[in-house]
């Protein structure tokens, strides 16, 4: 389920913008959030959610029958997209009863909307077995600034999880946000809060109902954790009378238990056939080592067209792979499916792996407190490896011994790395008794490092031609893979050579040649450009300039004083060297003092040196994975900003 919110104790006027709305099918709800007049807000406010409720109804037969409601109030054109109702459903288990929605003019005016308005499509296009489906109502296209929309769906599912979950909070401000569970005679529900402080649920018989009311925005602030992880949720366990049978629900006691029923899905579905088995140690022919037969049978996994298929209830709540037979045999699949046919190819040749269920966005959303399987939306794999294969993406289980961790679906990351946005999570090893929650690895900065060369001659007139060198490696050569290949050729010169002008204003540039070594995790770079007026000529006799050429291109862009949100840094390095031939005639006479910051999060030097000609110019830059709290954030932006002085320092040369 999803939410809103805004921790902002402003005070709501009970003025009513409208006048009498026009007919009966307008319902209370909606009736009364449209009378709510708000504060005026920032104009990066351009909607209010004024109300936003589910009410949950849980049978002893495991149906569960979702009301959803919700009330937004446009405040700005902008904003139109938010006057659109929608919900996704699995065709095997859930169905949606009713679904209808309201337009309410500033004018008085209703418009509505009901069947004749619905649209109903696939969630994803390429999913062959159109089991997602999502239904729509907009009114986009009708609203205008000061009106309120709203919407009602009534949903049923056939559920075999015997926990909710809902979030009160989004980037637009809340008036008032609630969760209404109601169990049978006899049951329970428990709820565990995240991101606000605790409090308890209004109960009332056997309904539990968990309110927030105005809630301040979620602000978007560069590097922080995902606006998923930041909005105030509740995670709702339902458990029937002690000794009694939850039937067709499953509960979860601890990660074991979430492990064994993961387990149960996955570990049919590795089956091998003839030509299967064949195709594994076809792959592996030639592979002389244990990690050389993973990165060979990783890559094939990785060439499997995916498919984003929503698997529901039927297929063990969305966590039950196809069979490695059909995944292979179709040559498509999601994240699961992949991660299962590699695993099956790995027993063919001898080796054992695990599913791994992880939430892939947000290193820090996962919490251990809370044993589901609803907290996870992505599937990747552990292999077992003996000591002879030593690389930065192995972790130790205590019972299974050491894992070589890998992402089956992302096709830029090679076996022995892992994307950036999992490094360093929570995940769950899926392997029956023994599975648990596990910290994911955390490659080092220099496993994630890009190294330049630049090479220069300067002219008396102020003029230069360059050469820059790049090689990277690990998720900095992701990162640059990821532009190369999501370009053609001519738009990548163009990101290329706006960079260079970034730096160098007037750049001519003459050579852009880009290598992708993606087996090795490896990406080269090459560029060659000139500009006729980069020095600053002083009447002939002093020339000034920057040595440090160009960006990083990596590194944060900290320009606000403050933020409310933590900063997350990701383990990346950086290091330079611009060797520029001094012009005829002219000597250092100033240049920059060496620089050197240290902090717990990261390191930066910066040094010159005049020798056989040329002044030598160097910088390094290394950070660590981390999480900095807000109220540190001015440390970060310091160093940061200490760091950009240091490659603005120009360099003075005098004529002799």
């Amino acid at each position: 389920m999803k939410k809103r919110t805004l921790p902002l104790a402003f005070l709501f006027v009970l003025t009513c913008t409208f006048s009498v709305f026009a007919g009966d099918d307008v319902p209370a709800w909606l009736r009364q959030a449209a009378t709510v007049t708000v504060p005026t807000f920032d104009k990066e406010i351009k909607a209010v959610t004024l109300h936003d409720e589910a009410r949950v109804v849980v049978d002893e037969d495991g149906r569960i029958t979702t009301t959803t409601t919700y009330a937004v109030r446009i405040l700005s054109r902008d904003a139109r997209r938010d006057a659109i109702a929608q919900t996704i459903y699995n065709t095997q288990a859930e169905k949606v009863k009713e679904m209808n929605a309201w337009l309410l003019r500033p004018s008085g005016q209703v418009v509505k909307y009901g069947k004749n308005q619905t649209i109903d499509g696939v969630v994803d296009s390429n999913d062959v077995y159109d089991e997602a489906r999502k239904r729509m109502i907009s009114a986009a296209d009708d609203v205008e600034a000061g009106a309120v929309f709203g919407y009602e769906i009534v949903a049923e599912e056939k559920s075999i999880f015997s926990q909710q979950n809902w979030f009160f909070q989004s980037e637009r401000p809340v008036v008032a946000s609630r969760m209404i569970v109601t169990v049978p005679n006899g049951w329970r529900a428990e709820g565990i809060v995240f991101n606000h402080a605790k409090f308890e649920p209004t109960v009332n018989g056997s309904t539990y109902t968990w309110e927030l009311r105005n809630l301040e925005p979620l602000c978007d602030e560069p590097s922080s954790p995902s606006v998923m992880n930041l909005a105030a949720r509740i995670a709702v366990n339902i458990y029937p009378p002690t000794g009694k049978s939850a039937g067709l629900l499953r509960t979860f006691s601890d990660w074991a238990d979430v492990s064994r029923y993961l387990s149960e899905l996955s570990d049919t579905q590795i089956e091998l056939d003839d030509a299967l088995a064949g195709k594994a140690r076809e792959l592996t022919a030639n592979a002389k080592t244990e990690f050389e037969k993973i990165q060979a049978l990783g890559r094939y996994a990785q060439s499997i067209k995916y498919v984003s298929i929503q698997i529901g209830t039927g297929r063990g709540g969305g966590y039950r792979p196809h069979t490695a037979i059909e995944v292979f045999k179709k040559s498509y699949g999601d994240c699961k499916d992949k991660a299962n046919l590699m695993r099956a190819m790995l027993k063919a040749v001898g080796i054992t792996a695990y599913p791994v269920v992880i939430y892939s966005g947000d290193p820090t959303f996962v919490r251990e407190e809370w044993p589901s399987p609803k907290q996870f939306n992505h599937c990747i794999i552990a292999v077992k490896v003996s000591d002879e294969t030593q690389i930065a993406t192995v972790i130790k289980h205590p019972k299974l011994g050491r894992l070589l961790i890998f992402d089956a679906t992302d096709d830029d990351t090679p076996v022995g790395d892992l994307p950036d946005h999992e490094q360093g999570s929570l995940a769950l090893i899926v392997a029956g008794n023994d599975g648990m929650l596990m910290r994911m690895p955390v490659t080092p900065p220099e496993a994630n490092k890009l190294v330049r060369q630049a090479d220069v001659t300067l002219t008396p007139e102020g003029a230069i031609n360059a050469k820059i060198s790049e090689r990277s490696v690990g998720q900095a050569a992701v990162n640059e893979r990821r532009l190369f290949k999501a370009l053609a050729k001519p738009d990548y010169n163009k990101r290329i050579e706006r960079w260079i002008m970034r730096g160098i204003t007037g750049a001519n540039v003459s050579k852009v040649e880009p290598a992708d070594n993606h087996a090795e995790g490896k990406f080269a770079l090459e560029v060659e450009f000139a500009a006729k007026e980069y020095a600053q000529s002083m009447r002939g006799k002093l020339l000034v300039f920057k040595p440090a050429l160009v960006s990083q291109r990596i590194g944060l862009d900290l320009t606000e004083p403050k933020r409310k949100h933590p900063l997350v840094l990701e383990s990346e390095a950086f290091s330079e060297t611009v060797r520029v031939k001094l012009p005829e005639g002219f000597e250092v006479d100033e240049m920059p003092d060496a620089a050197k910051l240290e902090m717990p999060f990261g390191t930066y030097t910066a040094s010159y040196e005049v020798k056989d000609g040329h002044l030598i110019f160097t910088r390094n830059l290394e950070v660590k994975a981390t999480t900095i709290p807000a109220a540190l954030y001015p440390i970060v932006r310091d160093f940061y900003g200490r760091m950009r002085g240091v490659e603005v320092s120009p360099v003075v040369l005098a004529k002799k």
